[in-house]
């Protein structure tokens, strides 16, 4: 028997880094919706504005070491009992979909700063613009990357209610090899 065939879970790096991904997708949609509670110019709203932009190039950052290490060094353990095919190939856009979005979120924002010629904050460095000023540029992107929040939305909820579904309807266990180790 292979590897990937007796491993039951993912590695804990690989369960870690899901886990952080989304806590920090998270965190970069509060900060957004939480800054509409300020006034325009205010230090609050400001400060939840760089923080949103801190979160996303994070989740970029992530998204980027943990697609490196699942194509070269994780294993994915097997899905036990197997599902059927077509539900494996719609696993495998709806990842390949999840992937873009938390690639191109990222981007969308760090262009649409530097097409605004703001800073653009990442972890007390000021990351250098992917483009020249250009506002109009900036508000094409910028209702792109609103348009991608809200797919995001989506994304996001249909792979939890997957991950229900393989759990308690199919009751194999595909949840179970992205949950923390809880003991034996």
């Amino acid at each position: 028997m292979s590897d990937v065939a007796t491993q039951k879970r993912y590695p804990n790096s690989a369960i870690l880094l899901h886990w952080l991904v989304l806590l920090l997708v998270i965190a970069a949609y509060v900060c957004i919706l939480l800054r509409t509670n300020y006034q325009r110019g205010s230090d609050i709203r400001e400060g939840l504005k760089a923080w949103h932009f801190t979160l996303g190039l994070s989740v970029f950052a992530a998204t980027f070491l943990r697609a490196g290490l699942r194509a070269f060094v994780w294993k994915t353990p097997a899905i036990a009992p197997e599902p059927p095919r077509f539900l494996h190939v719609l696993s495998i856009a709806a990842h390949l979909a999840i992937y873009a979005w938390l690639i191109a979120m990222p981007i969308a924002g760090w262009i649409i700063l530097s097409a605004e010629g703001d800073p653009i904050p990442f972890w007390g460095l000021n990351l250098p613009p992917l483009t020249g000023p250009n506002e109009p540029f900036a508000d094409q992107i910028k209702d792109l990357h609103e348009t991608g929040g809200t797919l995001g939305y989506f994304l996001l909820g249909l792979h939890a209610a997957a991950a229900l579904f393989h759990h308690y309807l199919l009751k194999d266990n595909t949840l179970i090899r992205m949950l923390p180790y809880r003991g034996r």
